[in-house]
């Protein structure tokens, strides 16, 4: 099944609605999917479109924050499996959000079902070098990163 939504543009349904679609994140054009959930009616809530909707007039300035979170998330991981004393060539040293960036891939958009946190909810998919399997997963509520983790943070 298939609708056309003023907000989300064109979506399928398969389980959820989805789309594949492209957005600029940082400064290039990628191919990313869309994923919105919601019953097979195609009644999505007000509360999702204010938070699809908050997030892309905020997008330009969330990147910075999202690479910074991630960078910190990064570190933390990485000291956790011990390989900021031992070497393992999938968790390179890392500094800069300029070094993450290049480490990482936005996937997907997730605009959950409301009431799942207060607030306008947004998950958001990468694949990244480190974590070919679960990726990493960011969760954003008032477009502020709540949490990162893998994908399915942001599932």
């Amino acid at each position: 099944m298939k609708i056309n939504d003023a907000v989300f543009g064109e979506l399928e349904y398969d389980l959820v609605w989805s789309k594949d679609t492209s957005i600029v994140f940082l400064g290039h054009e990628v191919e990313i999917a869309l994923m919105v959930k919601g019953a097979e009616d195609s009644k999505f809530d007000k509360g999702q479109y204010a938070a699809y909707t908050s997030l892309m007039q905020n997008w330009e300035q969330l990147q910075q924050s999202l690479l910074q979170s991630i960078l910190d998330y990064y570190k933390q991981e990485r000291q956790d499996l011990g390989y900021d004393i031992e070497v393992n060539e999938h968790y390179p040293f890392v500094e800069t959000t300029d070094e993450i960036a290049e480490m990482i891939r936005l996937d997907g958009i997730v605009v959950p079902y409301v009431g799942s946190f207060d607030g306008r909810d947004i998950g958001l998919t990468f694949n990244c070098t480190w974590d070919i399997e679960n990726g990493l997963g960011i969760r954003l509520l008032n477009e502020k990163v709540a949490e990162v983790g893998y994908q399915d943070v942001a599932i």
